[in-house]
């Protein structure tokens, strides 16, 4: 029988062409991101913002037009918190739509929210 130099109970160091592990940690400190004016939920940000929040899907900002009179909300719901009134030819940009509303960015107030779908219209460019 051969005998062999190998055996399961020694250490054989690390294989050959391979580089050896590096590890690494997140650090730095967490910043407190205030919903009502950064585009970032639980599921989805804002594209713009990749480098400074982490978000399991990101969204490239749709420019639309307030074609009506409205609300920006604070949540989906017609009945939730108002943060302000939007005025038709202002900018909204939309991040997400669902059911009757869109969420995104009331551009000339700063503000992140909610907006009925039918309030805005897509940006036409101009010929």
């Amino acid at each position: 029988m051969k005998s062999s130099s190998i055996s399961s109970g020694q250490n054989q160091g690390s294989p050959p062409n391979r580089a050896p592990h590096k590890s690494f940690a997140l650090g730095g400190p967490t910043t407190k991101l205030d919903p009502r004016t950064t585009a970032v939920r639980a599921d989805l940000a804002d594209v713009r913002l990749a480098d400074h929040v982490f978000a399991p899907h990101y969204a490239a900002p749709m420019a639309m037009t307030v074609k009506r009179p409205g609300f920006l909300r604070a949540t989906s719901d017609k009945n939730g918190e108002t943060l302000a009134e939007i005025m038709p030819g202002a900018v909204f940009e939309a991040l997400d739509f669902a059911g009757d509303s869109a969420w995104g960015i009331a551009v000339d107030l700063g503000l992140v929210g909610y907006v009925d779908r039918n309030m805005i219209d897509f940006v036409v460019a101009d010929a």
